[in-house]
């Protein structure tokens, strides 16, 4: 045994590393580490990714990885912790801090995150779910740094208001920015994403529950060149047909939520139908639309899924949108409508249909 260990030590840590490639399973990366000293520190040397669940580890775990891209905590987490992991390890690209225990995040106040993007030049995704004391002083200095920034995530992030769209609208890598429950968002910051250099680059806007739009803000939003994923769901009864045709204006959409929208009708669903040709998922549960709605994508030709939860529908208005949509592969109702309406069905719709 002593021999075969002693064989086993003269692999230089580059062979190591190619060793270290093959193994996927955490468990087996955690055994090759509990070898030895020089395995410990190769592992190490090679980890890409760290997911802390105890910050109070950090200062003594995070040396052994300064070679990590993606760093990750739902916990809490200070200004003191972002700047020495900023330190630690400048190559991180990604940083995940989307709070998803009870605790807050008492000691994250403004200095963190900027010393963060300033210390780490290649960050690039940025996720802030839940992060209460984020506001807008902390996300300008964080995208104003961030120069490769591409994916911004300020969910529930209740201190957010226009004074951050302000900043997001200037930056011309983002392709990914989620809004959900930044009640604070009005139309004015719809505007200064709609004009700003980042229409040309974003891709994926989530508004759901942003309350404070209106159809004037969300025509703003026919501007946007590239957008592909719009969610408007539960933004409230300001949004009416209004807003709704000027969104069928924004040909590049692929991915579309309408939920709850109470105020849109078959007026928007036939304009969406005719004028956004590349959409592949809409999503209008809990709208007040009727058979004229439902039928207009009978005609699309890649439509491939369509969410009609709460809706008013019939069996025939289903078997007229399926046979006339052969792209389509999926329609979700929820499991009430589903039950009542599967005996009108035919072979093809039923197993499409689906519930939810």
């Amino acid at each position: 045994m002593a021999k075969k260990l002693g064989k086993v030590s003269l692999l230089c840590d580059e062979e190591l590393a190619l060793i270290l490639t093959k193994l996927l399973d955490p468990a087996d990366r955690k055994s090759f580490s509990q070898v030895c000293k020089q395995w410990l520190r190769v592992e190490g040397l090679n980890r890409s990714s760290i997911r802390l669940l105890r910050p109070d580890f950090l200062r003594q775990a995070l040396p052994r990885f300064p070679n990590i891209v993606t760093f990750e905590t739902p916990n809490s987490i200070s200004d003191t912790d972002l700047e020495f992991i900023s330190q630690t390890c400048p190559k991180i690209e990604v940083l995940n801090l989307n709070l998803v225990t009870t605790s807050w995040d008492l000691g994250l106040k403004c200095l963190g995150l900027p010393a963060l993007a300033n210390g780490c030049p290649k960050l690039s995704k940025v996720i802030l779910t839940g992060r209460s004391s984020i506001t807008d002083q902390i996300s300008v200095s964080l995208i104003n740094l961030a120069k490769n920034l591409t994916y911004l995530d300020l969910g529930c992030c209740l201190e957010v208001s226009d004074k951050s769209l302000e900043a997001i609208g200037f930056c011309s890598s983002i392709s990914y920015l989620s809004l959900e429950w930044c009640c604070q968002i009005t139309d004015k910051g719809l505007g200064f994403l709609a004009n700003g250099s980042c229409s040309k680059t974003l891709k994926t806007l989530i508004l759901a529950w942003c309350e404070g739009i209106t159809d004037v803000g969300v025509s703003h939003l026919q501007r946007m060149h590239c957008l592909e994923h719009l969610n408007l769901a539960n933004c409230g009864r300001r949004i009416t047909d209004t807003g709704g045709v000027a969104i069928s204006a924004i040909s590049t959409l692929k991915k579309l939520s309408l939920i709850a929208l109470v105020k849109v009708s078959d007026r928007t669903i036939v304009a969406l139908a005719e004028n956004c040709l590349n959409l592949e998922v809409i999503d209008l549960s809990d709208c007040r639309l009727t058979g004229v709605g439902i039928r207009a994508f009978s005609s699309h030709k890649l439509l491939q899924s369509i969410v009609l939860r709460f809706c008013n529908v019939s069996g025939h208005n289903l078997e007229h949108l399926v046979r006339g949509c052969p792209s389509l592969k999926s329609v979700v109702l929820d499991s009430e409508t589903l039950i009542q309406m599967k005996p009108q069905l035919g072979k093809r719709t039923s197993k499409v249909v689906t519930m939810y």
